[in-house]
Order: structure tokens, then C-alpha cells, then sequence
């Protein structure tokens, strides 16, 4: 269970949040979280391979987070994907993100497996939340 004071401590430490299910779509949540995120002065790094190489929210899209380029200090990831898809994005994060700090998965999306190994990674992790909800609650 995620407490209120690791969600502000999430959203203080966080500068960086790669979007992994990014759409180009406004109407899509993933395009909503990301563009209330970037507002909200965080730099958001779209991924979604079938829009890599364009720019979307002022920002190179990613086909993947391996092919985010190590310069980029990536804190946090907030998945848009199926939960049985987390465990595969949870490993490239641990694998290609030195400086991750959290796996977020959004609402409706939650993997026991992902959250296991990214804990045992010292990672934090949230489940089933969206941060756009989130920091409003929080008066954030």
C-alpha cells in the first residue's frame, strides 16, 4: 500500500518521467497524464514505438526506454500498458535507467511480478493509480 507521504516524496524527488504507452491522441489518458505532468514542470519523455523519432509535447518520442539516451536522468516511469506487459518494461527500466526511482503503473494496471522486482531492486513502486488524480488530492 502506497501512503500519501511516499506519494509527495515521489512527486518531490521526481524531475524526470519517461510515458511509456505515450499517445499522440489528446483524447487519450497516456497524452492527459503526460501534458498535466509536463504543466506541472516535469519533463515527460514519450515512448511508444510507433511514434519514435517524432517530437510530441516538445520532446523526442522513444521507441523504447533502451533507446532513451543516457544523458536523459529518467526518475520515474508511468506505464500505459496491460498489466502483463509490465514485467518486460519493468526489466528494460531496471536495466537501462540508472537513475529510476519509481515504477508507477497506471489505473488498471497491476503486476505482483513487476512490483516484486522492482522493490527488490530498491525501487518504489505504485500500482493501479494515476498520478493526475493523485497530486490534486494531495493539494499538490
Amino acid at each position: 500500500m502506497t501512503t500519501d507521504t511516499t506519494l509527495r516524496e515521489i512527486f518531490t524527488a521526481t524531475k524526470v518521467i519517461a510515458v511509456v504507452g505515450y499517445s499522440a491522441n489528446t483524447d487519450r489518458p497516456s497524452h492527459m497524464v503526460a501534458k498535466f505532468l509536463q504543466g506541472k514542470g516535469y519533463r515527460v519523455i514519450p515512448v511508444n514505438p510507433g511514434l519514435a523519432g517524432q517530437s510530441e509535447l516538445g520532446e523526442t518520442v522513444y521507441a523504447d526506454l533502451a533507446s532513451i539516451p543516457d544523458g536523459i536522468a529518467v526518475d520515474m516511469v508511468d506505464i500505459f500498458r496491460r498489466s502483463d506487459a509490465v514485467p518486460e518494461i519493468t526489466r528494460e527500466a531496471l536495466e537501462h535507467l540508472p537513475s529510476l526511482r519509481t515504477v508507477w503503473m497506471q489505473i488498471g494496471v497491476a503486476n505482483a511480478e513487476a512490483a516484486e522486482l522492482a522493490e527488490q531492486a530498491g525501487k518504489t513502486v505504485v500500482q493501479d493509480r494515476c498520478p493526475k488524480i493523485e497530486m490534486p488530492r494531495l493539494g499538490l
